[in-house]
């Protein structure tokens, strides 16, 4: 895999023409932005708008695949079973009627542990890892199990807490060794250490509650938390690079983040068609992963791009942050953003951008 410059388009049979109009598109939303995009393991975009290259950007929700990750490579090593109810590993998850929750519904969002009380109580207590473990384990499923139903930040605490009690390693030490040492990465962290605050990307967000918003995820002991599944922060490089190991059969410039066949199981489709019920439409999931391809209802728009592959993975993060990989293109792609607006037009403007990557490959 070649991280060097950009390359220049035509080298890796895309257009530069419509990679530049995907850059314009990003450069017309007047955020602060980064952009990545490799081809064939050569870096083609790489583009840092209002920041410098290595400013760091809080992915949110794009953070999941690196749960997911851990817990594949756990399966690998056989210290977890994706079958086991989560309360083999952690008993006191079991009350009030998530005794039979699976590693593997959890990991599908299938749990029907989705929020845990309010959304917003639930995201101040995300900065205290102890405080959110109580807060889960009193906790009712809102669906029932098997359920197709997002799960916006218990997923990463359920699955970082079996993480560490299988292993008897803290869920961060977890991340730097099966995935950052791995990808041979220095700009990529979970818990954004005191030394690199200076790099930190603010959050802006519109909307009534913006200002709550703001003030939880802007806020030091958020950014410095261990918070699965929002709480990486990184560059655009740095993701796209993630996504490109994947592509690479799980092999990294420092190792290996996965046997290839981890990765296929990682990435096959888990629900199709199924409404979900915290996002009101239909999402296709994998074991960790969103899905690209087409969409089961008209006008549900796709951040991955309405033109993705069906075999396309990865992850959305609040309309704001995305990652994703598509092997039939032979595409690994990064864009950060600082800005979280209208739900709908957010998505649609990921889309577009998207798209335009999509549309300037050529074989």
């Amino acid at each position: 895999m070649e991280l060097g410059g950009e390359c220049e388009p035509r080298n890796v049979r895309m257009d530069a023409g419509r990679l530049g109009a995907a850059v314009e598109l990003v450069r017309s939303r007047k955020a602060v932005a980064q952009l990545c995009v490799i081809r064939d393991g050569r870096v083609v975009v790489d583009q840092a708008i209002g920041c410098a290259p290595d400013a760091l950007f809080w992915l949110f929700s794009a953070s999941k695949p690196y749960v997911a990750i851990v817990i594949h490579r756990l399966v690998e090593a056989r210290q977890l079973h994706l079958d086991d109810a989560v309360a083999a590993y952690w008993p006191e998850f079991a009350e009030f009627g998530k005794r039979d929750i699976t590693v593997r519904q959890v990991l599908r969002h299938r749990s029907g542990l989705t929020t845990v009380g309010r959304y917003l109580a639930e995201a101040r207590a995300m900065s205290d890892w102890d405080r959110s473990l109580r807060r889960i384990e009193q906790a009712r499923p809102l669906w029932p199990i098997d359920t197709v139903a997002y799960s916006p930040l218990a997923f990463g605490f359920v699955l970082g807490e079996v993480a560490r009690r299988c292993s008897g390693q803290p869920f961060e030490e977890l991340v730097r060794r099966f995935v950052l040492e791995p990808l041979g990465v220095t700009n990529t962290f979970l818990g954004l250490p005191a030394d690199q605050w200076h790099r930190n990307v603010p959050i802006r967000v519109g909307g009534p509650i913006g200002p709550i918003v703001q003030s939880i995820v802007n806020n030091r002991a958020t950014r410095q938390a261990v918070v699965p599944a929002a709480g990486i922060s990184t560059t655009a490089r740095e993701l796209a690079a993630f996504y490109q190991a994947l592509l690479d059969g799980g092999a990294g410039p420092g190792g290996r983040v996965l046997r290839p066949e981890s990765v296929a199981a990682a990435v096959e489709p888990t629900s199709e068609g199924e409404l979900d019920r915290t996002v009101g439409a239909p999402i296709r999931w994998s074991q960790g992963f969103q899905l690209g391809g087409p969409r089961f209802v008209p006008n549900v728009i796709t951040p991955l791009g309405m033109t993705s592959s069906p075999r396309t993975f990865g992850h959305n993060g609040s309309n704001c942050c995305i990652g994703w990989a598509d092997p039939d293109r032979r595409l690994a792609y990064a864009y950060l953003t600082n800005r979280i607006g209208r739900r709908d037009i957010d998505a649609a403007h990921h889309a577009a951008v998207a798209d335009k990557i999509l549309e300037a490959t050529f074989d």
